[in-house]
């Protein structure tokens, strides 16, 4: 088993679900569950409300696949996308009514659950003053201040509304710094979907085995070479070999499962670069305010020369950011001549998002969120011995592999047996738990969660996998 961890809790024992009754057989908690799910429908058809799946019909007559993003399609695992209709704390509702634990968490945001008090209250007050305004405001700064006190490598962000184009941002700077084009990144990694970035991604790509060409210009996917995450000598080969711009990492990958780096991974990729001219950009957008206060670069104490950020740093609305020192940050229009610029770039809601949650997330809030993953990472680490399989962590992040040996590289990730991951899938989901509908995710651990959500998602993740262990007979 892979991890980071903060020291190992008590041994987790199973022996009741997260309402008190007792652990009884797979089927019977699936035959509950079903005949839950039929008086919901029942009562939604009764009120002449449209259910899931008349919605998901209409949904494919105007969007794409039925969806907005495409790990939300759910093929992957054999379902149709499930319409959310509401969330609260560590819980989200579907269309249908039907609770699920939440350990998506929007797929990182929502550190502090749903409906964060403090963060509604923010919203409401920034909302009565304008929702956008495309001009400076004070709040604006104050996140900056905020950033900088928190990442050790920041003096200077630029806010952006996604991580796509706070990437592209870095990408930009990184060639105009160096005065050279190639960029190098991680074969499974994800870095959005930027065309001279879109290349080997993990995630949703790989999910959907949807090739990184179509669409992408030759000479686009020409400026990028992909190595093998964790692997040294591949580094060393690409930056001799090249004219190198930058290095970009996740420092802890999460687009391919999450998979740590190997004992100084990351400050060997700090000195080579830096022997080879070219910038370490760290793409923090998962990682960042959720391993530590200062991200991954606090946690592994490596400075990286570009930070690309997301998700948390703005509360569950859309922003994002870059940040470095002045002197690279400086560069940026209208300081200098790399241009970049974005309407609604610091949209006034997303930064009282973004700091109203940030002002919450302090020692206490980090140390409580490392008690609950390592309570989660001990439970299914005891399943996995049982079940031969494999999980890897760091604090906030957690995800069980399908597979019977460590996962250190995307090709790794890409042996595992996605078939399996997605009858458990299922599984997890009759028994009300939300996780991300793929292998190549991570589960999301917020402070809404508690030791009773973690030990009823335990004992749901025991009955299905003794449910859908092909090396298993039940009975």
């Amino acid at each position: 088993m892979s991890g980071l961890s903060r020291g190992a809790p008590d041994k987790v024992t199973i022996k009741v679900r997260g309402d008190g009754r007792l652990l009884g057989e797979s089927n019977q908690e699936v035959e509950y569950q079903e005949a839950k799910a039929r008086e919901i429908e029942e009562a939604g058809a009764q009120a002449g409300r449209p259910d899931n799946a008349a919605l998901f019909e209409r949904a494919r007559q105007v969007l794409p696949g039925g969806v907005n993003s495409p790990v939300r399609a759910m093929r992957q695992v054999g379902l149709d996308p499930v319409f959310i209709e509401s969330a609260e704390g560590g819980e989200v509702i579907d269309r249908d009514g039907r609770r699920y634990l939440d350990w998506v968490g929007s797929w990182g945001p929502m550190i502090l659950g749903h409906t964060n008090p403090q963060v509604l209250e923010a919203i409401r007050e920034a909302a009565a003053r304008g929702t956008s305004f495309g001009a400076a405001t004070e709040a604006e700064v104050e996140l900056g201040e905020e950033v900088v006190s928190r990442m050790p490598s920041v003096e200077m962000i630029r806010m952006t509304s996604s991580g796509t184009e706070a990437a592209m941002t870095a990408a930009r700077l990184a060639r105009a710094s160096t005065d050279r084009e190639v960029l190098i990144k991680f074969a499974g990694a994800y870095h959005g979907h930027s065309d001279g970035l879109l290349a080997e991604a993990g995630s949703g790509v790989a999910t959907h085995g949807i090739p990184s060409g179509p669409g992408i210009p030759a000479a686009q996917a020409a400026g990028t070479v992909v190595v093998d995450w964790n692997d040294r000598d591949a580094i060393n080969r690409a930056l001799a070999d090249h004219d190198v711009a930058a290095v970009f990492a996740e420092p802890v990958a999460a687009n391919m499962g999450i998979v740590p780096p190997e004992e100084g991974y990351l400050q060997f990729l700090r000195e080579a670069t830096g022997k080879a001219g070219a910038l370490l950009v760290f793409d923090e957008v998962i990682t960042g305010f959720r391993v530590a206060r200062g991200g991954a670069q606090e946690l592994f104490g490596v400075k990286p020369d570009l930070t690309v950020m997301g998700k948390i740093i703005g509360g569950g609305l859309p922003a994002a950011a870059v940040g470095g020192p002045r002197e690279l940050m400086n560069n940026l229009a209208p300081a200098g001549e790399v241009y970049q610029a974005g309407t609604l770039s610091g949209n006034p809601l997303a930064v009282a998002a973004g700091l109203a949650t940030l002002r919450q997330l302090d020692a206490t809030a980090y140390d409580r969120l490392a008690t609950l993953t390592d309570r989660l990472v001990s439970g299914l680490d005891d399943l996995a011995r049982e079940h031969n399989l494999e999980v890897a962590s760091a604090p906030g992040l957690v995800t069980l592999f399908f597979s019977a040996r460590p996962v250190r590289n995307f090709s790794d990730a890409m042996a595992t047996d996605r078939e399996r991951h997605a009858a458990f899938y299922r599984a997890m989901l009759e028994r009300g738990i939300w996780l991300p509908p793929s292998q190549f995710e991570a589960w999301f651990v917020s402070l809404a969660h508690d030791e009773i959500a973690i030990d009823r998602t335990l004992m749901a993740a025991a009955e299905a996998l003794a449910a859908t262990d092909p090396n298993r007979v039940i009975g």
